[in-house]
């Protein structure tokens, strides 16, 4: 059963026959020159053959030498040659002269192919039929299914043939997969850089929340209660605003992308959905420290940044590094003083935030290591031609937790 299966599943495939029409589209464009020039009447096929062909390499070239024509190509072969993967075969316009090259070759082969079929299944019907219907049809009437099984192989071959001809020439140039992978990379590091920000807001957002309901449950007491209420509603809120702003980004349409260029640029404004796409910078730190003693952290901080001196991109990265230090000082070291420096120096910014290591369980130094939020950080470092670190202090001995981290000025800008 699997062999006749194998036999004969290709035959009965939709694909086959819609291979077949795009051969014989090739075949009929070979039959419109040999009707017009040089004619069939009363010439040997020696005198028709070479006027012919020549006349159909100097149409197929010129033909390839319109830029639209490799993509008009494309739409055709993935259309009626059923590729598997139709990435395979470009439906781009020639963008040099090896495009059009491969396009030319293309052309001259698929009809060379499309003419064999053609001149195959025109000439091969009336001698089949004459054979079929003369006096001694009973003779030959037992090797019909034979020769349909024969032709249909034949089809499926050549059908299979061009395929292979349409990836090897229609298929996309070097330049194109460069400018693909590229493309690739561009959407991965994308991706990677609202997965960073997601972490950032989000994670910094639930430390707060959880330390403040824990302390209102210990606590009890009401205006501490009320205080802790108002410190989660407003850190839901913002917290609310980075999701909504990420998934603008994220949204594939071209208000999206639109939003998503703006966004990086520094613009603010309302989205076309009304939703804020300004990221927050440095000039909003004071809020996330206030948030941070409002949790029970005290924080010391001293900013050393002259206004307007950071370019947009490192002054919103540097919020985010800010941010993802104090909401591990939280989340390890809660109730613990942070200490915050932030200066411009020599060229550089500085960024130093101390917390203290506490005893207790999870929370000694070994805990932080390679964590999400912290690898994040060295990623936004690296990406602006800096460099972070993060461990227990040399100088402090095992009572502190230092992160620094030094972004030069000008590769941030």
């Amino acid at each position: 059963m699997r062999a006749v299966r194998a036999i004969f599943a290709p035959l009965l495939a939709g694909a086959t026959y819609a291979r077949l029409l795009h051969l014989l589209i090739g075949w009929i464009f070979v039959g419109v020159i040999l009707m017009i020039y040089p004619g069939t009447e009363q010439m040997s096929l020696g005198e028709i053959l070479p006027p012919a062909v020549t006349l159909d390499v100097v149409l197929l070239v010129l033909v390839a030498l319109i830029p639209a024509a490799r993509r008009a190509e494309g739409m055709q072969a993935r259309l009626l040659l059923v590729p598997d993967r139709e990435e395979d075969i470009a439906v781009e316009s020639s963008h040099s002269w090896v495009d059009r090259r491969r396009t030319a070759g293309w052309l001259m082969g698929r009809v060379v192919l499309g003419s064999v079929v053609g001149f195959v299944t025109a000439f091969g019907i009336t001698p089949a039929f004459e054979l079929l219907t003369g006096p001694h049809a009973f003779r030959y009437l037992p090797f019909a299914p034979l020769g349909l099984v024969g032709y249909g192989w034949l089809v499926v071959c050549a059908g299979r043939l061009q395929l292979a001809m349409a990836v090897r020439l229609l298929g996309p140039s070097t330049a194109e997969r460069l400018a693909e992978a590229e493309l690739r990379a561009e959407r991965l590091l994308e991706r990677n850089r609202l997965a960073r920000e997601l972490h950032d807001s989000i994670g910094h957002a639930l430390t707060v929340t959880v330390l403040q309901a824990g302390a209102a449950r210990e606590v009890g007491d009401p205006a501490f209660v009320a205080k802790a209420l108002e410190v989660i509603e407003e850190t839901g809120r913002q917290a609310m605003e980075d999701l909504e702003r990420t998934l603008v980004l994220l949204r594939d349409t071209p208000t999206g992308a639109a939003v998503g260029a703006a966004g990086s640029a520094g613009s603010s404004g309302p989205a076309g959905n009304g939703v804020a796409t300004e990221q927050p910078g440095i000039d909003q730190l004071p809020a996330l420290f206030d948030t941070a003693r409002a949790a029970g952290s005290p924080v010391e901080a001293r900013v050393e940044v002259p206004v307007g001196a950071l370019p947009g991109v490192l002054s919103r990265e540097s919020y985010r590094i800010v941010q993802e230090g104090v909401t591990n000082a939280l989340k390890y070291a809660p109730g613990e003083p942070v200490d915050v420096r932030i200066a411009v120096r020599d060229g550089q910014l500085t960024l130093r935030c101390t917390s203290r290591l506490t005893a207790a369980g999870p929370v000694r130094a070994g805990s932080r290591k390679g964590g999400k939020g912290l690898r994040g950080i060295r990623e936004r470092a690296t990406l602006l031609g800096g460099e972070a670190t993060a461990g227990p202090s040399a100088e402090g001995g095992d009572g502190e937790w230092v992160l620094d981290v030094r972004l030069p000025l000008r590769l941030g800008a």
